[in-house]
């Protein structure tokens, strides 16, 4: 497997040979007309960028040469150099010089040495005349190489097509695996495993194509915390970290708008004015963090700031109401219990939560676009210090990991984006508070509910639960979904595997229960259970 250095190093190598390549072609374009001004303002852009790579990657002889390249650019884009004669001849001297030096880098050689082309470059700048030395250029041109990029830009709608036929090969390979052992002929299981390791293989390395650099999207948002800071009249300093964490780039592009507003309202709400921050005993100066990080399969975005945080029991008192939790089980509720209802439709809408909490609007938004993609967006805060929102996303939204169960004979499948732990439970563990099963899971209190009751008449409130209706061991997974656990107990666990998620067809797309479906290796179709509706659905059922 590459490393990290080596996958920079190729891309470094491909877009300079590109890039050098271009030069070329474009200073050619020049000398023909020498008020070619798109010919001439793409010259200044390479130089520019393969300045700012070089000196990125550490090939800093390169950087120094495209750094006084450009300035001549410059100088002929403002119209004080003309391209013509003794400049002309140097220009096109240095951008051999880009060339040789980049593929000696390729090479593992020895860079040439470019002191007398920057020493030309500079009498370039002062006016004076460079010392041009004869005919050493006509054998260059003699005997140079032609290059190729390695780099080759691909349309993601043509990666998206490519894992699409990917999923559908995985589940007919998945298919062929289960027919093999059932027949139980040896070659074809030979073949069928050798099938497996193929597609495995296969799949990882068209969803590796497909990622991209979280840095790509945090690196746009120190200009859009620089204008909400000014129009808000507040002094922020943006600190970004985890910038080469990878991600799929469709992931990337479907949270660029939460991201955006997340930090927009850590700016505009988060933090306190100058003259609030100074009363409070904290620098004038608000900190505000973006960062990514990897957690096991997962990649976490954070946005923390160090404002006013949010009042957890302003929120409280807001949630009932507004008639989303009755009283008395309101006071039962812990910090993340309460900070969840910001997230609920209409609840952040209120001009009132806003001002008391200083987070809100638009919330609901943002959840909702980390709910499609089988993420999680998590909120930690302490009032008076600040708070930390955090994206927990997965890497591939194309083949997920899931655990398969039982319930009434059929097989169903939730995400393990959402599935905190399993256990199997007597009914000496459960108890009934309120109407409500509940179990104490690794020392937290837990309500749990029968799935095949809460799928059933879904518009009718939930009967109050009994000791009497739990009748031997119970299997329950325990799913977790903007700060609530909820255990399901179902009939059977199966087994946990990767599947591939299809969506539902009309008209079964308007069933909100289910993300989708799935083929098992069986051929049995099984459906996606969609832990967001099912908490909504528990929630609304249980008052």
């Amino acid at each position: 497997m590459k490393s990290r250095e080596q996958e920079y190093r190729e891309m470094y190598m491909a877009e300079a040979l590109e890039a050098y390549d271009a030069m070329s072609r474009h200073i050619s374009e020049l000398e023909r007309n020498p008020h070619d001004s798109q010919a001439l303002n793409e010259l200044f852009r390479l130089m520019h960028n393969l300045k700012s790579n070089s000196r990125a990657m550490g090939y800093t002889s390169i950087g120094e040469v495209a750094h006084h390249m450009e300035t001549i650019f410059g100088l002929i884009r403002s119209k004080e150099r003309e391209f013509s004669g003794s400049l002309a001849a140097v220009l096109f001297t240095g951008v051999d010089m880009i060339g040789a030096m980049i593929r000696a880098v390729g090479d593992d050689e020895v860079v040439p040495d470019s002191n007398l082309l920057l020493d030309n470059l500079d009498r370039l700048v002062r006016g004076e005349e460079p010392v041009l030395e004869g005919e050493m250029a006509d054998e260059e041109d003699a005997t140079r190489k032609l290059e190729l990029s390695d780099l080759v830009y691909i349309q993601i709608k043509k990666l998206d097509h490519l894992l699409n036929l990917v999923g559908e090969l995985i589940i007919d390979r998945d298919r062929i695996l289960t027919l093999s052992q059932e027949i139980g002929n040896s070659a074809l299981q030979t073949s069928a495993a050798h099938l497996f390791r193929i597609t495995d293989e296969l799949q990882y390395s068209v969803m590796d194509a497909r990622l991209v650099n979280v840095g790509s999207l945090l690196n746009k948002f120190p200009r859009v915390v620089r204008d909400v800071a000014s129009a808000e009249q507040k002094q922020v300093e943006l600190t970004l970290s985890g910038q080469d964490i990878q991600i799929d780039r469709n992931i990337l592009q479907i949270i660029t708008d939460a991201l955006l507003h997340l930090v927009r309202n850590a700016v505009a709400h988060g933090l306190e004015t100058p003259a609030e921050r100074e009363k409070a005993g904290k620098p004038t100066q608000g900190q505000l963090t973006l960062s990514a990080q990897t957690e096991r399969d997962d990649v976490l975005i954070q946005v923390t700031d160090d404002g006013r945080g949010i009042d957890v029991e302003s929120v409280r008192r807001k949630a009932v109401e507004r008639g989303l939790v009755g009283k008395e089980a309101a006071r039962q509720l812990d910090d993340n219990a309460v900070r969840a209802f910001l997230f609920e439709p209409g609840f952040s809408m209120a001009k009132e939560v806003t001002e008391i909490s200083g987070r809100g609007v638009g919330l609901d938004v943002v959840k909702l676009a980390i709910d499609s993609l089988g993420g999680q967006l998590r909120v930690d805060s302490v009032l008076g210090q600040g708070t930390t929102f955090t994206l927990v996303l997965p890497t591939s939204i194309a083949v997920k990991g899931a655990l398969l169960f039982e319930l009434d004979e059929r097989s169903y499948a939730i995400p393990l984006m959402h599935t905190d732990s399993v256990v199997s439970l007597w009914p000496d563990d459960l108890h009934v508070v309120g109407g409500m099963l509940m179990a104490e899971v690794q020392g937290e209190n837990v309500p749990v509910v029968s799935l095949r009751r809460l799928l059933q008449n879904g518009d009718e409130p939930l009967q109050p639960a009994t000791r009497a209706e739990v009748q031997g061991r119970q299997d329950i997974i325990i799913v977790n979904y903007n700060n609530r656990k909820l255990g399901l107990i179902v009939d059977r666990f199966l087994r946990q595997q990767n599947i591939v998620i299809k969506p539902m067809t009309k008209p079964l797309d308007t069933i909100e229960l289910f993300g989708g479906v799935t083929l098992l290796g069986s051929g049995q179709v099984c459906l996606v259970l969609d832990v967001p509706a099912l908490t909504r659905l528990f929630l609304a059922r249980r008052l």
